[in-house]
């Protein structure tokens, strides 16, 4: 997306009509304008010359930024400055010089002629020279405000008015009628009628045409204020971005501006100071504190190859690093590109403001015609019925419509920025409140997506400690990931490493070694059976720790068994947590996991899901989005490359920001914790905007329809009630304002209080996930809806074969592997635990090149097993 600055805006009418007029250049084929930010996004072929020519000739200036926005391709300084508000200085300054004059005209004009305040012996009785004065007077704080007079005429003269178009036709038409009534008043004079002269002195309108600049621009003056707020949250992040890093060049420390910091440049960081750029830590280690990109105030510990990112603090040690993601690549600077374009971009219900605003001021001036004659006709005085049609012109407020939706997607993403939940565009914000199931993808998910020591079983007098260590010994050598998870724990128990002997390494089957002397064995209850007795009680333990969804591991020393130490990929701390508050919404959930049902099972039983749907590929993670969006409007949450094409399919696709890049460039929120709890604090952020954004447009268009009727004196008839423009200009200014402080109430929102949280209407998933595992069983994974659209009448050759020596999810994906090399074998469902491997044909393979390929993987392959 090519981002643009426009300039000359002034009201939704305006920001409409640029957006019409770059969205027919050829070329284009997508435009989206912010009045807020007077930003505006154009995707497409055309160049820039003939967008900013567009944007031009329709009455407005443009000119292109650089392409992250505001941000990117300019430094972080440079970047901040763009965002400075200039606005609300200028027009300050105008108010304040405006204000002078203005207390001189109403003292005149009205503490004078209304209460009979003093004034200079020459002015006394001598009405000609007050409205003189008062001629004066108006004219000095137009031509301070001459701004509107300009834009107004402008858009006028382009058949685009807008608000300052109202303004300007309000002002002026009191200053012209006003500037008639003294010449009248003149002649009046000069033919000796007095009771002329008095009446027209009565018709001035000089303070209505000088008040009412002055308070809309109070109104316009609040409402820069209030949307410089706004873009605080990007603010604050740029003012994180360093401005120095401390590299080495030829072992010598050098202090250089962040923007020659290059990829593979080696710096240093000492406690206390920001970290440069995105880097590996090679040397040293420390305490680093990500609150300015993750929102979460414990430091984090960081070693030797650990990942450290730009404005996170150093809090301890000095580390030395080096550079892998420097300029528009760090982490910092795609954080801020995502609230940049966020804010650039334009929500659906915005739309609905949008159309009201393209005819809505033409229909106020008409208003305003109509409503001045029918005064006239009715027998009212031409300044009775002008006053009724530049009240109509002053009251209405296109402004507040046209900031009723961007003020709060701007306030809510930047309130998500700041909490560590990132929403890439104003769609992506608006759509996941109304999210009605969440897919939740298993591994690095709702579980850590590591393996640990969950359970220890030492046998009749071995000490757990002791246990430990004997596996500790063995699994120091093994690559396995699940000797990972023993290595883990007996570090964090400080168990001394002892070397073996003899070490071995038996693919599928389990680990052989010697140590002082004595043989010592672990693996899976088929390796360790055949060579030492295992007791029914302990196999009866180890069957309860699989139905759990753990893998148990055994370990022999001497031909004795000494234990079962059982490894598992363990949930999260906060997922049971976070899927009980997405139920509380009413939301329904269902884990999508690749593994087996048994362990998918488990882990769904623990995290409390709705519905689980296990052994799915990623092409069928797809499809399964692709059946439940059937239901209802779907969220998909994932962390690896495998789950990008269902978070791309997914009405919402959510990434853990922990996970891969491809992931999170597919989805459409990124969470930058890592943690599930933050995607119902997501939602209820979506919630919270769009309910705001709702308050913001029923006051625009309420304020509007109340307010136009009573300036046309619809009520005068029936209650008397009448409307100064003065009164009109002053509710025209505070509507904007009122729109703007209500979207700033979001900055005290608490997104993680889950205690009032709303139910929608729920959706039974149930039938969907059937139908998507039946069709997964036989078809490759693909839905029925699919079949039946493509024509097709699937009945894949299946078998089951049976495999023996795999022990863990690990092994799973080696049988997987190297069964799915075959052209003629589509997909293979692997199962450790029934010891079996569902394969779908295009046709047969020989089964000498399938046990061929097993055995070659280190398995025994057992032949395919019969279905009766």
């Amino acid at each position: 997306m090519e981002q643009y600055t426009v300039t000359g805006m002034s009201c939704a009418a305006c920001s409409s009509r640029v957006e019409k007029a770059v969205s027919k250049v050829p070329g284009v084929t997508s435009c989206s304008v912010s009045l807020l930010t007077n930003s505006m996004g154009v995707e497409g072929t055309a160049s820039a010359e003939a967008i900013i020519s567009a944007v031009e000739e329709a009455g407005y200036g443009a000119s292109k930024k650089g392409a992250a926005g505001q941000t990117q391709g300019a430094s972080s300084a440079e970047a901040e400055d763009m965002l400075k508000d200039r606005e609300t200085p200028v027009l300050k300054r105008r108010l304040f010089t405006s204000l002078g004059f203005l207390i001189v005209l109403m003292y005149f004009s009205m503490g004078h002629m209304m209460w009979g305040w003093p004034v200079p012996a020459f002015f006394e009785n001598n009405h000609v020279a007050m409205g003189l004065l008062q001629l004066l007077l108006t004219i000095i704080v137009m031509v301070i405000n001459q701004k509107f007079f300009i834009s107004g005429f402008k858009s006028l003269f382009h058949r685009a008015p807008n608000m300052d178009t109202l303004v300007a036709l309000g002002s002026g038409a009191s200053f012209i009628y006003s500037t008639y009534a003294l010449f009248a008043m003149t002649d009046a004079q000069a033919h000796g009628d007095m009771a002329g002269v008095m009446t027209y002195m009565h018709e001035f309108y000089f303070e209505s045409a000088a008040m009412i600049l002055t308070l809309i621009t109070v109104g316009k003056m609040l409402e820069a204020r209030s949307k410089g707020k706004t873009t605080d949250a990007l603010k604050s992040l740029m003012k994180m971005a360093p401005k120095t890093a401390t590299i080495l060049r030829n072992g010598v420390e050098a202090v250089v501006p962040i923007e020659q910091v290059r990829k593979g440049d080696i710096f240093v960081v000492r406690p206390g100071e920001n970290i440069p750029v995105d880097g590996i830590i090679l040397e040293g280690s420390s305490a680093v504190n990500e609150s300015a990109l993750t929102g979460e105030s414990i430091p984090v510990d960081k070693a030797e190859g650990d990942a450290v990112s730009a404005a996170t603090v150093n809090q301890s040690g000095f580390i030395r690093c080096e550079a892998t993601r420097v300029g528009e690549d760090t982490t910092l600077s795609q954080i801020i590109k995502m609230v940049s374009d966020a804010a650039a971009t334009k929500a659906p219900i915005a739309k609905v403001a949008d159309k009201v605003s393209g005819i809505f001021v033409p229909s106020v001036i008409t208003i305003a015609v109509i409503t001045t004659l029918i005064w006239l006709l009715a027998g009212q005085t031409f300044g009775f019925a002008l006053a009724r049609g530049i009240s109509v012109l002053v009251i209405s407020c296109p402004c507040a419509l046209g900031l009723a939706t961007p003020v709060a997607i701007m306030v809510g993403n930047g309130m998500g920025a700041k909490h560590g939940i990132l929403f890439k565009t104003a769609v992506s914000l608006e759509e996941a409140g109304k999210v009605q199931i969440v897919a939740l993808d298993k591994t690095g998910t709702i579980t850590s997506g590591e393996p640990k020591v969950t359970d220890m079983l030492p046998s009749d007098g071995i000490q757990e400690d002791e246990l430990l260590r004997l596996a500790y010994a063995l699994e120091k050598k093994s690559e396995h990931p699940l000797a990972r998870a023993i290595l883990q724990r007996a570090e964090e128990k400080h168990v001394p490493a002892a070397e073996v002997a003899d070490f071995q390494a038996l693919p599928g089957n389990g680990l052989k070694a010697v140590l002082d002397g004595k043989a010592l064995v672990g693996g899976n209850l088929n390796f360790v059976s055949g060579l030492m007795k295992v007791s029914d009680e302990m196999k009866r333990k180890a069957e309860v720790l699989a139905e759990a969804g753990k893998t148990p591991l055994f370990f022999g020393q001497d031909g004795k068994l000494i234990g079962i130490i059982a490894v598992a990929d363990v949930i999260k701390e906060d997922s049971p947590q976070a899927v009980r508050e997405l139920q509380n919404m009413g939301i329904r959930v269902v884990m999508l996991t690749g593994d087996n049902e048994r362990t998918a099972k488990a882990i769904g039983q623990q995290a409390g899901v709705d519905e689980v749907i296990a052994g799915v590929l990623p092409d069928g993670k797809e499809s399964v989005i692709r059946a439940l969006k059937e239901k209802g409007k779907v969220a998909m949450v994932g962390d690896g490359i495998n789950d990008a094409p269902a978070l791309t399919r997914a009405d919402i696709g959510i990434a853990i920001g922990a996970g891969t890049d491809i992931a999170i460039d597919a989805a459409d929120v990124v969470l930058m914790k890592s943690r599930l709890s933050d995607v119902p604090a997501a939602i209820r952020m979506s919630r919270a905007t769009l309910r705001n954004i709702h308050e913001n447009l029923f006051w625009a268009f309420f304020y509007n329809v109340i307010g136009i009727p009573l300036a046309a004196g619809i009520w005068i008839p029936i209650f008397g009630l009448k409307l100064n423009p003065m009164f009109g200009a002053a509710a025209m200014s505070l509507s904007s304002f009122c729109v703007v402080s209500n979207a700033l109430r979001l900055n005290f929102f608490n997104m993680h209080n889950a205690s009032k949280d709303k139910k929608i209407q729920s959706v039974d998933v149930s039938e969907a996930a059937a139908a998507v595992s039946m069709n997964k069983a036989v078809s490759g994974n693909k839905t029925e809806s699919e079949m039946e659209v493509c024509g097709i009448q699937e009945a894949a050759m299946t078998k089951t074969l049976e495999i023996e020596g795999m022990m863990c999810g690990h092994c799973e994906k080696m049988v997987k592997r190297c069964l799915e090399k075959f052209p003629q074998i589509s997909e293979a469902v692997v199962s450790f635990e029934a010891g079996t491997a569902v394969v779908s044909m295009s046709e047969d393979v020989p089964e000498e090149e399938i046990k061929q390929a097993i055995e070659k993987a280190g398995y025994e392959y057992l032949g395919e097993k019969s279905l009766e």
